[in-house]
């Protein structure tokens, strides 16, 4: 079976003409667990497709809003690998190797419809079928690979698997890019919002690891 988001988990159509709503927090909009459904605990499985009609995701139309630009990416990441030197949150050493892997993600690419933070928790599942995807307001055109690094963030053993899945050629280490570069720009969000990136399994060990 082919990895995919099926065109009915979408709340939006690539006809919209804005982009969609951010989700309620945590403890509100429950209906997909009330209905029996629950978060995915682990990777997401190879299979995902409903049926042959059922598009995956990245062959959706592209949504009329622009993604954001990879020169506001780049901006964007540069401040926050300052911030985490300037305040001693990682040692330079680290902060610099990291950026330096990061760099192969901040290269032009081919849009497509991307979830924007296909991570496994905004994932649902009911036994060994993907039932609901939950998340979407950072969607729009953005890089394929994009999805597939934060789909299989932290879950590197599975990372042959989600390709294998995804049935198209994958630059790995594009993935493993945007691995670095996801964990060092979002670290400082984390952190001030009660989070803690050095947990075991988490952007900190992700850095670590990057070799």
């Amino acid at each position: 079976m082919a990895f995919g988001i099926v065109s009915r988990w979408r709340p939006f159509s690539g006809e919209a003409a804005e982009p969609p709503e951010a989700v309620p927090g945590q403890g509100e909009g429950q209906d997909e667990v009330d209905a029996g459904f629950r978060p995915l605990e682990g990777p997401v499985p190879a299979g995902g497709l409903v049926g042959d009609r059922d598009p995956m995701l990245h062959d959706a139309p592209l949504p009329p809003w622009p993604g954001r630009s990879l020169e506001e990416i780049a901006s964007e990441f540069d401040g926050e690998c300052e911030w985490l030197v300037t305040n001693g949150v990682l040692p330079a050493g680290l902060v610099t190797r990291d950026r330096r892997v990061a760099e192969a993600a901040l290269r032009p690419w081919t849009p497509v419809f991307t979830h924007g933070d296909l991570q496994v928790a905004h994932v649902f599942v009911d036994g060994d079928e993907i039932t609901g995807v939950i998340d979407w307001s950072g969607a729009g055109q953005g890089d394929a690979l994009h999805d597939l690094a934060i789909l299989t963030l932290g879950h590197k053993e599975h990372l042959g698997d989600v390709v294998a899945g995804y049935g198209t050629d994958v630059d790995l280490g594009v993935i493993r890019a945007w691995w670095s570069l996801r964990s060092l720009r979002a670290a400082r969000w984390l952190i001030e919002h009660g989070f803690d990136p050095d947990s075991p399994g988490c952007e900190f060990d992700v850095l670590r690891s990057q070799m």
